[in-house]
């Protein structure tokens, strides 16, 4: 076991340990006060987060890190694949699924609730990853990137848009394209499929009355103060009260009834809120590390489908963490995804450390 500890990369070891750390201190501080609001207990810092996320997701880690064979993904990916699709659907039966704000997004366990979003996630990169080496070469002829792309695409979009949750679909969308490019896409390809989703983005606005307003919202923060701009006018309210150093652990004002979701989607207000500019600014660099390090393990992993598995990894975790953080910025139009490591939420944070797992048994076979 000695042996295996020093083959990982410590380094991305140790950058995983401090967002997770940060996290769960950003986490505590936005909590700091809320017990006493409805829906809101103790068990949801110390159940949710502390022991299914993070000493869970921690033991999950090892074991994948230094026990599980990668090859096991590969062979059955395409198995994963549809079995996380199929698990996902669930979230629209009726006393399994759990409904929130008008959107199914939830599986009930009675003990817990489960997220099955963050499965399809992780189904679809592995399944991607395993199907790109298959291709080769074909995938530089725009006829392959498109098919291949909207094929895979076509059932998480289904799924997540009728949930809705386009945000995760938006995720899985950025992991999938960086795939592509460092599977060998052509970069004109690549500005094709971009310009085709920007026009699928209008279609939904059109389609989907929440997507529009959204946009709208992006483009001008102060349309409908009360309705669709509440909750980025909080936020920058918010953030922009902190200052430079902040108020203090845990004396955000906003979140006590003004912000949604202060310690889920809008968490990054808070922090900005109580620990200002510089809090805000140690968790962008974690996220930077956190990406550039995942990168370099893919750089160097032994095989085609191992380096793809980390980048689409990468790219999932700090895509989303960054449309979080731009999304209360009023920089990105409002996504919904939640802070990985930061965000409310036992089984995100499970799948989190899960993937991280995954990056570290790849980084220990360089």
């Amino acid at each position: 076991m000695m042996r295996k500890f020093q083959s990982i990369d410590k380094i991305f070891l140790g950058i995983t340990a401090l967002l997770a750390l940060v996290g769960l201190f950003v986490f505590t501080s936005a909590s700091f006060g809320l017990f006493a609001r409805k829906g809101f207990s103790l068990k949801d810092l110390l159940f949710d987060q502390v022991i299914m996320g993070l000493l869970l997701g921690i033991i999950i880690a090892a074991f994948v890190a230094f026990k599980f064979n990668l090859k096991f993904l590969q062979t059955n990916a395409l198995y994963i694949f549809i079995g996380s699709i199929i698990v996902t659907l669930l979230v629209f039966i009726p006393g399994v699924g759990l409904e929130h704000g008008g959107a199914h997004r939830w599986i009930d366990l009675r003990v817990i609730t489960f997220q099955p979003s963050e499965f399809l996630k992780l189904g679809a990169v592995i399944y991607f990853a395993a199907l790109l080496p298959i291709l080769k070469e074909r995938i530089r002829t725009l006829k392959t990137a498109l098919i291949v792309t909207g094929g895979i695409l076509l059932f998480p979009a289904i799924v997540l848009l009728a949930e809705p949750d386009t945000g995760t679909f938006a995720v899985i969308f950025a992991a999938v394209i960086a795939m592509l490019l460092s599977a060998g896409m052509r970069l004109r390809h690549f500005a094709l499929i971009v310009l085709i989703s920007i026009l699928a983005v209008g279609v939904l606005a059109l389609a989907r009355p929440y997507v529009g307003e959204r946009i709208l919202t992006y483009l001008d923060p102060s349309h409908d103060p009360q309705g669709a701009s509440y909750q980025i006018q909080k936020s920058l309210l918010a953030i922009g009260s902190g200052g430079i150093t902040g108020r203090g652990f845990g004396q955000s004002l906003q979140k006590f009834g003004s912000l949604p979701e202060p310690t889920g989607d809008s968490i990054f207000a808070v922090v900005g809120e109580e620990f200002g500019f510089i809090g805000g600014f140690v968790i962008i660099i974690l996220f930077l590390l956190f990406g550039v390090r995942g990168i370099q393990i893919a750089r160097r992993a032994p095989n085609m489908f191992e380096s793809l598995l980390a980048v689409g990894i990468v790219i999932l975790i700090v895509s989303q963490s960054f449309a979080n953080i731009a999304a209360m910025l009023g920089l990105i139009p409002l996504t919904g995804v939640p802070l990985v490591f930061v965000s409310h939420g036992g089984s995100a944070i499970l799948f989190a450390f899960l993937e991280v797992g995954i990056l570290l048994n790849i980084s220990k076979r360089n």
